[in-house]
């Protein structure tokens, strides 16, 4: 399954996706410094069989707002939907997300995934996460998940231990945080993803 990744704001990404019978699709969303507005994606699940790997990141360092809008509709069952999509903000930035499940009536066997984690770097920095589940079927595995919180004050105090600068231990937890969706993106991306960290 190919993995196409979108720069919002660089490239043109898709607002609405469909997906039929056996179709597979693995999509991973950038977002750098400077990206604000809103985002809104809906991927409809047509036919059974259908699967979506949906991930996504965010970087908003400094003053800016994002408003990241995710809606999975399984209209028919046998489907799956997985997505994961984390995001750093700092400065007096602000990002929001949204993301929603949706489990037509009769839509049995669907399975869906949904997971957002944001890591805040500063007292003023604020991240919104509202994960929702509207489910109308009875033979489903689903579930959803959101963290917010700050850098670990235990591993950057095991990294100082070890020699390693402030300023470069906090980047590593940073990037480690990142990791499982940067692993997604070309070397060249994930290097310009790691060197906009602030």
């Amino acid at each position: 399954m190919d993995n196409r990744v979108y720069v919002i704001g660089r490239d043109s990404a898709p607002q609405y996706l469909r997906l039929e019978a056996g179709e597979a699709l693995a999509m991973t969303l950038v977002f750098l410094p400077g990206t604000g507005g809103r985002y809104c994606l809906e991927v409809d699940l047509c036919g059974p069989g259908a699967s979506l790997d949906l991930a996504g990141l965010y970087l908003c360092p400094a003053d800016g707002q994002l408003d990241l809008r995710v809606l999975v509709r399984h209209a028919v069952g046998g489907c799956t939907s997985r997505q994961l999509f984390k995001g750093i903000v700092g400065g007096t930035a602000s990002a929001s997300f949204d993301g929603l499940i949706y489990v037509a009536p009769d839509a049995q066997k669907t399975e869906a995934y949904q997971e957002n984690h944001a890591l805040l770097l500063s007292e003023t920095a604020r991240a919104e996460s509202r994960p929702q589940l509207e489910i109308y079927a009875d033979d489903v595995q689903c579930s959803h998940g959101a963290t917010t919180g700050y850098l670990n004050p235990d591993e950057l105090f095991y990294l100082r231990s070890r020699g390693i600068p402030e300023d470069e231990a906090r980047q590593l937890q940073m990037q480690a945080f990142l990791a499982p969706v940067a692993r997604r993106l070309d070397e060249a991306l994930a290097e310009e993803v790691y060197a906009s960290l602030p």
